[in-house]
Formats: structure tokens, sequence, C-alpha cells
């Protein structure tokens, strides 16, 4: 039975990120410059800081596509740091070029400093600032653009938008809200939401506590770096049951609910409407205008490190949303309706 699955590798500022992806059917066409577009999209958005400056987020395909066609086996993904030429001996793997070059010992608050140190026994945070940072995410992005492109060749389409950037409920002004912030050496976070179309029935299951598929969307959203909400549908806080719930009703021969409260989830499993899924991305903790930390070596109290960072990251935190998304839907899918080629798989999903 296949299934889609993907390890990542790479750090902030190393050579590049690489990504496997296995359990694709034979057949998939692969398009490439698809694959750009979507590392662009990852890149763009107002509030972004001198990285996006410097990168040109590009894919390199160097195994299980041929011809424009996935070959059902393993395919691996690579994205280049551009900034790596900057970093060559800072992120060397020899030991002989050990250098304390970029090191620090102040904690970030709001970052994986604190605890990382801890648990991975790091003097230096740049060892783990690295992995931890959201420039991890550009090979995410890369794998979800995968997921995609199998994804269209069933008819599912997605889309998200920004709904709140701090205070800001209305478009007009959420370039105003990021500019005060950018302008108080602080930093804002928001809201967004992903919405895909023309969904399946039937993904996910009731049967056990890791099969709900809204589970599972749960935890690839809200693992995204400065996630701290995940909602399915509409918030159901002030509505009573007969208010919330989505009614049935048959129109030429076909079940359909009244409202989609439920996003397109019930029970664990997707039930042919539209998935809609809400987060809130919290205040990017870099901040120009430093917050008091400790200091690891010293233990003395202090001003947190600065690394360039964005004032804003929302919007390119949608796209990377519906990356994740895209991977538990096609997982889901493959489980379901298996296949060794997209031809097969097609047969599966449609009879």
């Amino acid at each position: 039975m296949n299934k889609f699955r993907f390890l990542t590798a790479g750090e902030s500022h190393g050579k590049c990120l690489t990504a496997i992806i296995e359990g694709l059917p034979a057949g998939l066409p692969i398009d490439i410059e698809f694959i750009n577009q979507e590392l662009q999209r990852r890149q763009q958005g107002y509030g972004r800081g001198q990285r996006m400056k410097i990168e040109n987020d590009t894919v390199e395909i160097t195994s299980g596509v041929r011809f424009g066609k996935t070959l059902g086996s393993p395919i691996t993904l690579v994205v280049k740091n551009q900034d790596f030429e900057n970093w060559q001996k800072i992120m060397s793997v020899a030991p002989e070029d050990i250098t304390d070059e970029k090191a620090f010992s102040t904690f970030r608050p709001g970052h994986a400093d604190y605890a990382g140190s801890v648990k991975y026994n790091q003097k230096d945070l740049r060892n783990i600032l690295e992995r931890s940072s959201a420039r991890k995410t550009a090979i995410e992005v890369a794998v979800g653009a995968v997921a995609k492109l199998l994804l269209k060749e069933l008819g599912i389409t997605c889309s998200s938008k920004v709904t709140q950037i701090g205070s800001a409920c209305c478009e007009e002004n959420f370039h105003g809200e990021i500019d005060i912030m950018k302008d108080q050496g602080d930093t804002v976070g928001g809201k967004f939401v992903v919405e895909y179309k023309n969904m399946p029935i039937g993904l996910g299951s009731y049967v056990h506590w890791d099969r709900g598929i809204d589970g599972r969307i749960a935890q690839a959203v809200m693992s995204i770096p400065a996630i701290k909400v995940v909602e399915i549908g509409t918030n159901p806080l002030g509505y009573k049951g007969s208010e919330y719930h989505d009614e049935l009703f048959i129109k030429d021969d076909k079940i359909h609910h009244k409202t989609n409260h439920a996003g397109g989830i019930e029970g664990g499993m997707t039930n042919g409407e539209d998935l809609l899924v809400s987060a809130v991305m919290k205040p990017i903790p870099t901040l120009r205008k430093p917050l008091k930390t400790v200091d690891i070596n010293t233990k003395e109290e202090t001003e947190a490190h600065f690394e360039r960072s964005d004032v804003c990251a929302v919007e390119a935190c949608t796209v990377v949303a519906e990356t994740r998304i895209a991977w538990i839907l096609a997982d889901e899918i493959l489980l379901k309706f298996g296949g060794d080629t997209l031809d097969e798989l097609k047969n599966n999903y449609y009879r």
C-alpha cells in the first residue's frame, strides 16, 4: 500500500536543504516551474526581511523523475542556500574549521534556544538556531508542491487568505499595522485560512485516535514555527447545537450539507465539503528591540541576541500551511485509493 512519506535535512545557513520523497505513483507529471512558483510565494509578503533579498529559491530534482514524470522510485529535491557563500567556514563539517564566529550564548525568548540547549547539551546556540529556523520550511514547500501536483490530478485545488494582522481585520490596514511594528522595532502576527476544494468523502477514520484526519492536519499545521492556534471550520464558541451543526439535504440525488461549520470534516473523516483550516501565527520572537534574557555561559541577565528576521511573515506562513495540509491529503489519498501508477490511482479514485 502506498504511503506519502519524506525526510528533509539542512540548516538555515548550510550548503542546501534537501528532501527525499517516497510513495508517489509512477507517471505523475512533475512541473518544476510550479514548484519554483510555490517557493517564490513563500518568499513574498509585506514585512519580510533581508534574507529574502539574498535567496532566490529554486528546486533541483536529482532522482526519481525522468523526462518530466515520476518513476515510482524515491524523489530527491535540493534547494540551495545562496547565503552559504558567506557562511562556508562557519557552517563547515570539518573539525579543523572550528570557529567562534557567529556563535552566541544569549537565549532569544520565544525561540527554541533555551529548551534546545538543555535537550541537546549545546553551549553555542548557533547549533540550535540553524535547524530550528523557519528556513527549513523552504524545502517543505517544495515537497508540498509535489503533493499538490498529485492532488491537482484528482481535481483537488487549494487557496489561502490572510484574515487578520495584529489588531487589523481589514486587508487595507494590514500594511499600516506592519509599518507601525517595524518603526517600533517590534513584530506582529496574524490569522489566515486555507481552503481545499473538491474533496473526496472518507479520508481519515474514527477507528483509532491517530487516524482522524482533523488530528493529523492539526498536528501538521501546529508544528509550523510560530503557529499557536489551529481551527478546522467555524469556531463553535457562542453557537447553540441547533445553529452550529450542518444539516443534510438531497439535491440531484446527491447528499449535501446546508452549511459547512465543520470545515469539511466530521468524525475524523472528510465529508465531501470544502476543507477549511484556520491558524494563528504569533509575532516573530526575534525583535530589533531586544527582550530581556539570560546568557547560557555567564548566567547573567542581559538582552537577547538579534538575528536578521522579518517583521511579519503571516503571508508566507499561509503557503507553508497549504504545504503541510497537502502532505496529509496526499498520504490519505494514497492510503485509501492506492496504485503503483497514476492511471491506476485515478481508476481507483473515480470508480
